[in-house]
């Protein structure tokens, strides 16, 4: 299953126009509320932590293994328009198709839910560090303008709408269905006989991660056509819930 590294801003000083707090307060809200949709859907992930820096982030998603990396910001008009600006851009490093195709898809996913899609753009960019060195591939979105006070008032407001949309965009991206969160439950493999296979995809034929003994203790994460999101050991996967006892 993929696993990403997720990045919300730690910009504490960036504040918010409404008085709601900093670009890394709210850009962490939304990193909370899109963790139960990454669960749902199968998708792994790694997240970096309010005292570290982009820099620090970067280095510590390029240590490991990573199929994506997802930075989360907000924006600030430059000087002299001052809350003048509107509109959600994503980032990505120039020439990287992977990235371009991300960053497509989370503009069309979040033009769904913002109120002036035609501003929802996509962008390519060298000077942004988190696109530029990341080793995976990286898209870097700019959510609204924290100095523009609809922009603000609408990303404090929508905070799991976000998330919703960057986790379909996500599963676009991975080829996977998207899966509405559930009350993660404990669950017990119930087989007469061999082992229940733990599948990278909810087919028949996805590659199997792992084999699941009768007893075996899972973790269920979501629920999809007669499959359940499961955490096994150290596997996450798909595994067909009439084998499943939750």
């Amino acid at each position: 299953m993929p696993i990403i590294y997720l990045s919300p801003s730690t910009q504490d000083w960036n504040m918010y126009v409404t008085g709601s707090g900093s670009e890394e307060y709210q850009m962490n809200l939304i990193a909370d509320a899109l963790e139960p949709y990454l669960l749902s859907n199968g998708i792994q992930y790694r997240r970096n932590r309010p005292e570290m820096t982009a820099g620090s982030s970067i280095r510590e998603a390029n240590s490991g293994y990573y199929d994506f990396y997802l930075a989360l910001h907000s924006n600030a008009a430059p000087e002299g328009r001052y809350g003048e600006e509107r509109g959600i851009i994503a980032f990505y490093y120039p020439g990287s198709v992977q990235g371009q195709r991300a960053a497509e898809l989370f503009a069309e996913e979040l033009r769904e839910i913002y109120p002036l899609p035609n501003r929802v753009t996509t962008r390519p960019t060298t000077s942004l560090g988190e696109v530029r060195q990341s080793r995976a591939p990286a898209v870097l979105l700019e959510i609204g303008y924290h100095d523009n006070w609809a922009d603000a008032t609408w990303v404090e407001t929508h905070t799991d709408a976000i998330a919703e949309q960057l986790a379909r965009a996500l599963t676009r991206f991975f080829g996977l269905p998207f899966i509405y969160p559930m009350d993660p439950q404990d669950g017990e493999v119930d087989v007469e006989y061999g082992t229940l296979n733990l599948r990278s995809r909810p087919t028949p034929d996805g590659t199997i991660l792992a084999n699941m003994p009768d007893g075996a203790r899972v973790r269920v994460y979501g629920e999809w056509q007669g499959w359940y999101v499961v955490h096994y050991q150290n596997y996450v996967g798909y595994a067909a819930a009439a084998y499943i006892d939750i």
